[in-house]
């Protein structure tokens, strides 16, 4: 590739995702790890793939609807799905899905990226999703979600039991990058940059031997996250 190449628009995690897809090496070696650090002489050989179409194809993925009319369709999301098309994965993603599903129904609701969907699941996590059908139903949906007047809960299984059996979690998040050179979601002091408030009720609503705990939670707030951050903060 040419000198320069990568430059301002490729990302932290573009780049991570060249590395994942086996299209970097090292002195002649395939890189594995976007943990390795170069050194100066070293050989950096990158193999640009094609420039995908960005326009999201429709894709046979199987989807398990929950409900449907003219102006909505409820998925049950599974986890492992991805919601949107983006740098690794621009295809099987839930976008895709719904394309086909619902054909041109979906065109021009919410752009290109994401036709119909006001509001997202993490890749791991699984749950009810959403999708406006209709202009009307996606500006509905939104002004819903942007209000807080939807009501979402939770349900996660994590290790420990906090020691206060419900609560409110209140804190400012912020990025950081973690072990693996990723980004994620953690506690932050107000003020801090790029920090943000979060809320989150919570309720313990079931035990094993005190080692792992069941709880629902409440998001008031929508932070990217959010409830694996608050759940780390409270033990």
């Amino acid at each position: 590739m040419p000198q320069g190449a990568l430059g301002a628009e490729f990302s932290r995690n573009r780049v991570k995702a060249l590395i994942e897809q086996g299209a970097v090496q090292v002195n002649g070696v395939l890189l594995d790890s976007p943990n390795r650090k170069i050194k100066t002489g070293d050989s950096v050989v990158i193999d640009l793939p094609a420039p995908e179409d960005p326009q999201p194809k429709g894709e046979n993925i199987p989807l398990e609807v929950l409900y449907e009319d003219k102006d909505l369709i409820v998925i049950a999301k599974p986890p492992g799905l991805v919601v949107h098309p983006g740098a690794g994965n621009w295809h099987g993603t839930l976008v895709n899905a719904l394309i086909y599903h619902c054909g041109d129904t979906l065109s021009g609701i919410g752009g290109v990226k994401r036709p119909g969907i006001v509001h997202r699941l993490d890749k791991d996590t699984a749950g009810c999703l959403v999708i406006a059908k209709s202009r009307f139903a996606a500006a509905t949906l939104a002004k819903t979600f942007r209000s807080r007047s939807a009501r979402k809960v939770y349900w996660a299984l994590v290790a420990g039991v906090p020691r206060v059996r419900q609560g409110r979690i209140s804190t400012y998040l912020a990025r950081e990058e973690a072990y693996d050179g990723d980004q994620r979601m953690a506690v932050a002091k107000h003020g801090e940059d790029g920090a943000m408030h979060a809320v989150t009720y919570y309720a313990v609503v079931e035990t094993a031997a005190q080692k792992l705990g069941w709880l629902s939670l409440k998001p008031v707030t929508g932070r990217t996250h959010q409830l694996r951050a608050h759940a780390a903060h409270i033990g």
